[in-house]
């Protein structure tokens, strides 16, 4: 036995933790703290392309309803306001536009901002009114 031969128990010695030595060693920075779209300073391309359309800011937005699904509701007259309270149209926007869409056999009364000229055939050829209502009378 000489002091050469001497060495501590299995498990007792433990190698140090090495900071700061790249991605292998467990500590390395985690996630990603870049914006999106971040192209290493050059020009994203979502700025350089060229825009394209165009919104008009004085667009009309109207709550449309078709003649077939006035064919199908109880009552002869409708309204803004009785559209509303049976719940087929939730935000009257700009006005109230009916359109000719679906077949109409019965004689109803509509009242409307506006009305498609094939909206105001079927009306009348069943044997009813369409009503313009509002100072945008067509």
């Amino acid at each position: 036995m000489n002091l050469t031969g001497l060495k501590p128990p299995a498990g007792q010695k433990k190698a140090r933790k090495r900071i700061g030595r790249g991605m292998g060693s467990g500590h390395a920075g985690t996630g990603f703290a870049q914006k999106r779209g971040f192209e290493g300073g050059q020009m994203p391309i979502h700025r350089r392309l060229p825009k394209r359309g165009f919104t008009n800011i004085f667009k009309k937005q109207f709550a449309i309803v078709n003649l077939g699904r006035l064919e199908k509701l109880d009552g002869d007259s409708f309204g803004v306001d009785r559209l509303v309270e049976l719940g087929i149209i939730k935000k009257v926007g700009d006005g109230l536009k009916v359109l000719g869409s679906g077949q109409l056999t019965r004689s109803i009364t509509v009242e409307a901002h506006h009305f498609s000229k094939s909206a105001v055939e079927k009306i009348q050829k069943a044997g009813g009114t369409a009503q313009v209502i509002g100072a945008a009378a067509q």
